[in-house]
């Protein structure tokens, strides 16, 4: 039975290293709800009738004499607009009446104190989010137009109350196209009024679509998944950019779109939530772009249409995405084990409200985990507690029986029948507190906020590796920055002194084996974030802690 508990531990050990590709990298495939159209777009439009229910109101009629036959003087060159709120400053071009820069005031680039604000925009002008287009081109021209703000100055200042700015473009056929953006001192989304004004003597019959446009993910995405993401048809999309030449168009009720990274997004999120499809394009090697293609709308000769949005640029925070609504906090996925990393979330932003440290925070969280689950360690420990007792009547079986190892399988069970004992029981329950370790091993790596957390001394970023100095030479299996992992050097060591107080081994050589363990995690655990090593670290010790309290009781 000794090679039995070898092999659960081998086996753990593999669940553990696959759960780390598999559970911690979760490209989730494409569902068949998201079907691909393989026909020209024109030739699934349905024809307008004129019961549907229109987008956002009714559509509007116009009088001859408003504001879409007037003459609109377009600028000679395209202005910048700064909007400056409490939460961020943004840069808006008249140049398709696009944002091309996103600045964060509460996040930084680096963990430096003098590092610049976070940029979560490509900052390239021509990939503005918020650039309109028509899928049928009804409408020639409108991506790359300049358009007029009502804004006789450069920078608008946002404190206390929302504000607005319209930009507006016309047609030379006398079709005015206005976009009013919305912004809140305390909110990261903006809101997004498109309308349509038909003063032409055509009927515009088309679908308009809205751009994202966003740094394409780098190839190294271990643990959480970075690209284009959808919610359609109440399930969370997720694709591969890698994927996206094989099927780039999907349908279904979409609630949101978005291009995530680690810690930040960018989104569409429309007001009402109807059938409407979604295209995606990669650029280039280093930029991704999403379009959100409404159904097809007719807009009669003197009548305008408005279409509602919101356009939410900012952190992957719960608190923020719930306050959006529409499901857009459904886009924080921590995988398999979603249902027990969310609450671990609440609870660790609950203990940082009373200790504001996340070191801290992470410390207490721990020790409830380890409360929670003490019965399940009670058990396990107690059995290898049992086991240890019986070592010397193994051994001597053992040695008696060396030439007979079914005779030694025999006597082994009958030894633990006649001491009561489960030679397994010293494991199961360890494989049953699995979810819980993965989903904090997930939650503690995607949680923003950990991003540059200090916690003490040389931990000034929980989100980031353990170093302590730097060296300017590289080190085997690290990646930079290189420098002393002190805090995975002690959590390696937490894990040994746990070995050697587990029950020995029959076999020595298997013993030896299983020595190394510790050693091949400390490996592993050198990139991890030191958040998560401090979480494995406390739970280590509290193991310890339980496991020699258990001994002491049953010795």
């Amino acid at each position: 039975m000794d090679q039995a508990r070898l092999l659960i531990a081998i086996v753990l050990s593999l669940v553990v290293f696959l759960a780390w590709h598999f559970i911690f990298n979760p490209q989730r495939t494409q569902q068949e709800a998201a079907k691909k159209v393989e026909a020209p777009a024109a030739e699934k439009e349905q024809p307008f009738q004129e019961k549907e229910k229109p987008y956002t109101a009714e559509t509007e009629k116009i009088a001859p004499a408003q504001e879409t036959t007037a003459p609109l003087a377009a600028p000679k060159m395209a202005r910048t607009i700064t909007v400056d709120t409490p939460l961020y400053e943004a840069k808006i071009s008249e140049n398709g009446a696009t944002f091309y820069s996103f600045l964060l005031k509460n996040y930084r680039e680096t963990v430096a104190k003098d590092s610049a604000r976070k940029q979560i925009l490509t900052g390239e002008e021509t990939l503005g989010v918020g650039r309109l287009g028509f899928a049928g081109k009804s409408i020639p021209g409108v991506d790359k137009s300049v358009f007029a703000a009502d804004l006789t100055f450069d920078r608008l200042k946002v404190t206390d109350s929302s504000r607005d700015i319209k930009f507006s473009w016309r047609t030379d056929d006398g079709i005015l196209i206005q976009k009013t953006y919305t912004f809140m001192p305390d909110s990261y989304a903006v809101g997004l009024a498109v309308t349509i004004n038909n003063g032409s003597n055509r009927v515009l019959q088309d679908k308009l679509f809205v751009t994202l446009n966003s740094n394409a993910p780098g190839d190294k995405r271990l643990y959480a998944f970075e690209g284009p993401s959808a919610y359609i048809n109440d399930e969370l999309e997720e694709f591969k950019i890698k994927k996206i030449k094989d099927q780039n168009t999907f349908e279904g009720k979409i609630k949101w779109v978005a291009l995530q990274s680690r810690y930040f997004m960018s989104g569409i999120i429309p007001n009402q939530i109807e059938d409407a499809s979604l295209r995606l394009e990669v650029i280039s090697d280093q930029f991704v772009a999403a379009r959100y293609v409404q159904p097809e709308k007719v807009i009669q000769p003197g009548t305008r249409f408005t279409y509602e949005y919101q356009l939410f640029m900012g952190p992957k925070s719960m608190q923020e995405l719930e306050k959006v609504g529409n499901d857009l906090d459904k886009l924080i996925n921590f995988g398999w084990f979603d249902f027990i990393a969310k609450p671990c979330v609440w609870l660790m932003n609950l203990f940082y409200s009373v200790i504001p440290n996340y070191g801290v925070a992470i410390i207490i969280l721990t020790i409830l985990v380890k409360l929670i689950l003490w019965p399940l360690g009670q058990k396990s420990y107690k059995s290898m507690s049992e086991m240890k007792k019986i070592q010397p009547l193994m051994k001597e079986i053992r040695e008696k029986y060396k030439d007979d190892k079914q005779k030694m399988n025999k006597e082994v069970m009958g030894l633990y029948r006649t001491y009561k004992i489960n030679p397994i029981g010293g494991c199961l329950p360890m494989v049953v507190q699995l979810p819980a370790f993965f989903a904090l091993y997930r939650m503690l790596y995607e949680a923003i906020e950990l991003r540059h957390a200090p916690f003490f001394l040389w931990i000034d970023d929980l989100s980031a590796p353990d170093r302590l100095f730097r060296f300017g030479f590289s080190i085997p299996f690290m990646e930079p920055p290189y420098g002393i992992p002190v805090l995975t050097v002690i959590m390696g060591a937490s894990m040994l002194l746990q070995q050697k107080m587990s029950p020995p081994m029959g076999d020595a050589t298997q013993a030896k084996m299983m020595m190394f363990m510790p050693i091949i995690f400390t490996v592993i655990f050198i990139n991890f974030s030191s958040g998560l090593v401090l979480y494995w670290l406390i739970n280590n010790i509290l193991s310890i802690a339980q496991q020699y309290y258990t001994q002491k009781k049953f010795s």
